[in-house]
């Protein structure tokens, strides 16, 4: 059985985060762990509070599974701050763990910070070089390559930056650009390849950032080639946004399970 570790903060609201991860990870048929990093008071509409855990005990979690459990594959999502973030570089090293899927979470889609401005630098230095994917969206691709991301050629262009921060691949997420056709930029430091698809007519997609990350890391486990990877994590991606359960006054989260199942009880 694989094992795909997730680092990330937990959604009270059950949408994104490590419950988002978690589910990824059962519908995929790995088993998942976690280690918290920040507990977040949220829900559909908004993040209310933020406690984030310190450094050293985010680095026990993740010790004390790699010690026991193991970890074939590792995705990080909220972070915090610097100093988690240093911390969580310094495990991966210490335990050559990967490959490493890193989810810069920066904003929540409700528009709440996640991240402190000092920690973008922490991630950029020390984090990037150490991953084998990084998969932004187009605000946190502006934030990481310093520069407006608005069409497909300023994606191009802001992976091409951030490549050069150091990660073998680099996913730039076309979903808020304003389109009918959603197009994701994948890039290597030599080749583009892009992966389109209709614009789904949908409202609840709380998580899928974290859902999208989820999936990579755990097909990765299945030594595909990166792009192949990412071909399948969308696949799922898309099933379970096409499904996203309708709950809450705002953005709902997706239906992890859609495949198993499409009504509840």
């Amino acid at each position: 059985m694989k094992k795909v570790l997730t680092v990330a903060g937990s959604d009270s609201g059950g949408g994104a985060g490590i419950q988002a991860d978690l589910k990824t990870f059962a519908a995929l048929r790995v088993y998942g762990t976690s280690a918290i990093t920040a507990v977040t008071a949220q829900n559909t509409t908004s993040v209310t509070g933020v406690h984030t855990l310190p450094a050293e005990f985010v680095v026990k979690q993740v010790e004390t599974v790699v010690e026991d459990i193991g970890v074939d594959a590792l995705k990080t999502g909220m972070l915090a701050n610097s100093d988690i973030i240093r911390a969580i570089a310094g495990v991966v090293r210490k335990y050559k763990l990967g490959p490493l899927v890193v989810d810069p979470v920066m904003v929540a889609q409700s528009g709440d910070v996640l991240m402190e401005k000092e920690a973008i630098i922490a991630l950029q230095e020390e984090l990037l070089p150490l991953a084998a994917i990084v998969t932004p969206n187009l605000d946190e691709a502006t934030i990481l390559a310093g520069r407006d991301v608005k069409t497909l050629e300023d994606m191009k262009a802001a992976a091409q930056t951030i490549f050069s921060l150091g990660s073998d691949w680099v996913l730039v997420k076309g979903g808020h650009m304003e389109s009918e056709t959603v197009t994701d930029l994948l890039y290597n430091g030599s080749e583009f390849h892009y992966f389109s698809s209709p614009r789904l007519a949908v409202t609840n997609t709380h998580g899928s950032g974290c859902t999208y990350a989820a999936a990579i890391a755990a097909m990765m486990t299945r030594k595909p080639s990166v792009p192949e990877a990412v071909g399948q994590a969308r696949e799922y991606l898309l099933a379970a946004l096409a499904e996203g359960v309708d709950i809450g006054l705002g953005s709902g989260p997706l239906h992890h399970f859609a495949s198993y199942y499409r009504q509840w009880a």
